[in-house]
């Protein structure tokens, strides 16, 4: 199959079902909202009431988990696709930020990056964790609690502080355009300020709670996220403007999804980003005699991907083939 390598390649799909999937809502966002934050308050309430026993571990786990589940928060709010009003997208975009451990103005630059040049090197897609050759051990290792400690250098949080402390990181200098540079550095400096403020009243109160609440749940709870997080782009063809190749879409189980915001749907989004979320099983349905087939869960992602940094650690070369529809 010949593919166009100047422009990028889209599903052809009925125009005027296409339109009706472009509508926003602030339904929808609210829905969504109200049964994550609450979520969040039940297993944050277990995790207190059983502090001191073995169950208020199981309850932080819990907890940091749907916490880090943010994630998708952060980026369809980002989209501005969550709300059909934009003050709410705005006001959930910092929020969403603040959780997933993302200072929001350089993610929102690298984020459109992201989109205009999906895993590619040059110009460098920054938002892509695992490239060729793949780092097996850090691979693993991004998905067991507290590791990030050890992986500090390459975490969101200390680019954070680097951007706050006036240090001009190449994601910075690449991406981020000269008039925003102050705005990313003052941006950094609240978040770092919110983590000491956090920190400060840890100590005064001599309680692990405000940063096992506010802080920690950045390193602890990342298994979950991760896993949904890992399974966009790794291992796929890199280089190429047909996101068939370099993307994956998935089905999961309807609390997955719920967590995950429907982004299971990730070809489907990158070829149309600004259809909102909750309509992108229906554009799939639309799309999937074009794409490859959906990866039937977690488990049917990655018995695909473990196989494939393996062997791309060992021959960067390597690449997974995809079934893509002549």
């Amino acid at each position: 199959m010949q593919v166009d390598l100047d422009r990028w390649h889209h599903c052809a799909v009925d125009k005027q079902e296409f339109v009706k999937l472009l509508k926003k809502s602030d339904y929808q966002g609210f829905k969504h909202m109200f049964i994550f934050f609450g979520s969040l308050l039940i297993f944050g309430y277990f995790a207190y009431i059983t502090w001191g026993t073995w169950w208020s571990l199981l309850f932080f786990l819990i907890y940091g988990n749907i916490w880090n589940c943010a994630d998708p928060i952060w980026h369809e709010t980002g989209h501005k696709t969550a709300f059909k009003t934009n003050y709410w997208n705005n006001f959930f975009y910092q929020i969403g930020s603040y959780m997933n451990g993302f200072e929001p103005v350089r993610w929102r630059w690298s984020h459109f990056r992201h989109h205009g040049y999906t895993y590619f090197d040059d110009p460098l897609d920054f938002e892509i964790a695992i490239r060729k050759p793949a780092d097996v051990f850090y691979f693993f290792s991004l998905f067991i609690p507290f590791f990030d400690f050890i992986n500090f250098k390459k975490t969101s949080q200390y680019e954070t502080i680097l951007h706050a402390i006036g240090i001009k990181t190449e994601v910075m200098k690449q991406v981020i355009p000269e008039k925003e540079h102050q705005k990313c550095i003052n941006s950094s400096r609240i978040h770092v300020g919110i983590w000491l403020l956090i920190i400060i009243i840890s100590i005064a109160t001599q309680s692990w709670l405000p940063v096992l609440y506010f802080v920690l749940p950045s390193y602890y709870g990342i298994t979950l996220k991760r896993l949904f997080g890992l399974t966009q782009h790794t291992g796929l063809k890199d280089n190429i403007k047909d996101h068939r190749y370099s993307t994956r879409t998935m089905h999961l189980n309807p609390i997955f999804s719920f967590l995950y915001w429907q982004m299971e749907y990730h070809i489907e989004h990158h070829m149309f980003p600004t259809v909102p979320s909750h309509n992108l099983p229906k554009l799939h349905e639309l799309i999937k005699d074009q794409m490859p087939p959906a990866k039937k869960g977690l488990l049917s992602a990655y018995s695909e991907i473990i196989p494939t940094i393996l062997k791309q650690a060992k021959d960067p070369s390597y690449e997974l083939k995809v079934a893509v529809p002549q």
